[in-house]
């Protein structure tokens, strides 16, 4: 089955800054991405109808069956576009859901999904993301693997499910609420404490002592510590020191500095405001808690706070006292007390020496993608 994930404008615009530098389709929310659970039903790598600045990066499709990049997968969804033929468009209270070839025939769908329209969506569907995607690889094939540390206690073991590879010293898992996964190679360090729903991915690390709440994922090579809860990381960034996030959102290649805490929740208990690169506003929720969206490349030194509901670009670097601006521009370079202009080449500094940290490569299409978000953003 040839597919392509393509990203609605108006949602891509809604889920800035997260899909700057990603098709939509490639947003963690559970264990996989979404691309990677349509693979999982496919069996087949997706191409990608997004942005063109993107096209070098992400290979491009659009020929044959096109599927909305922001919805999840499920089994009724998946039937129902397998019999979609040529000319028609399957849509869902006005959102566009597929198509194959040039849409003609408008049908609508039958089929309940959920989607990711908004970057708080990412974390409120988070746990339930974490069951499903669990749900999907535990096929009758796959082999789970066992807790072999003596000093490890763990609770409702039926429900842990251990890739190959792992490692885990003295630490305590309870899966009675909620699955615990960890992935290929991980590590789970002495007096971590671990309560499900929780997603580890390859080659991550919960340090020593780090207490993860639940409802929350830690993409591929990422370090965690201190406390963190009902949180998602896509991959590649630390959070390795004391300090609190919670209802929060990390792209790629960040890294928070010791001691960096986020508000999840107004002292007066409302509902928490974002600011909106659709809107060019701030904009309502509907959440009491929200806490730190943070696009990729970006970091915060020692001791940062972050307000509730703050919105950070791509390639921002925060430091200093107080509290920065709710919305923090990309390639913005200072604190509470105003900004400066990360210039771009000493992002991309930064960015080759983070990534060499983990033998990969800042390749000529990362500095393009950024180039285009430095360019459309200087203002």
């Amino acid at each position: 089955m040839n597919y392509t994930l393509f990203d609605e404008p108006s949602i891509r615009q809604s889920l800035l800054p997260l899909t700057f530098t990603r098709p939509v389709s490639l947003i963690r929310v559970g264990i996989l991405t979404i691309a990677e659970k349509w693979e999982v039903f496919t069996n087949h790598k997706p191409l990608f109808l997004t942005e063109d600045y993107l096209h070098e990066k992400f290979p491009q499709g659009g020929t044959e069956l096109c599927i909305n990049g922001a919805i999840i997968p499920n089994v009724s969804l998946f039937e129902e576009l397998k019999n979609l033929k040529e000319g028609e468009v399957i849509t869902k209270q006005g959102l566009t859901v597929a198509y194959y070839g040039r849409p003609e025939v408008k049908k609508e769908c039958q089929s309940d999904f959920k989607a990711i329209l908004y970057p708080w969506d990412i974390f409120a569907k988070n746990s339930a993301e974490i069951r499903n995607d669990i749900a999907l690889l535990d096929t009758k094939d796959k082999k789970w693997y066992t807790i072999e540390d003596h000093h490890t206690k763990a609770y409702n073991t039926d429900n842990i499910f251990i890739e190959e590879g792992v490692k885990i010293r003295a630490a305590v898992l309870n899966a009675e609420d909620g699955p615990i996964y960890l992935g290929k190679h991980s590590e789970v360090q002495e007096g971590a404490l671990i309560k499900g729903p929780f997603a580890l991915g390859e080659g991550s690390v919960v340090n020593m002592g780090g207490k993860m709440r639940g409802d929350s994922s830690i993409g591929p090579y990422c370090k965690v510590g201190g406390e963190v809860s009902n949180s998602v990381l896509f991959g590649y960034s630390n959070k390795g020191h004391d300090g609190f996030i919670g209802n929060t959102i990390i792209g790629e290649w960040c890294n928070l500095g010791a001691d960096t805490n986020t508000s999840n929740l107004k002292n007066n208990y409302g509902q928490v405001q974002v600011y909106s690169y659709k809107e060019k506003k701030l904009v309502n929720t509907g959440l009491q808690f929200c806490g730190l969206i943070m696009g990729d490349h970006s970091k915060a030194g020692i001791n940062t706070m972050f307000n509730t509901g703050t919105v950070v670009g791509v390639c921002a670097n925060i430091f200093g006292s107080g509290f920065p601006d709710k919305f923090i521009p990309s390639f913005a370079w200072g604190g509470a007390e105003g900004f400066e202009i990360f210039k771009l080449d000493k992002a991309y500094g930064v960015a080759e020496r983070v990534m060499a940290r983990r033998k990969l490569t800042l390749e000529e299409a990362d500095r393009n993608i950024l180039k285009h978000i430095f360019d459309s953003t200087a203002k």
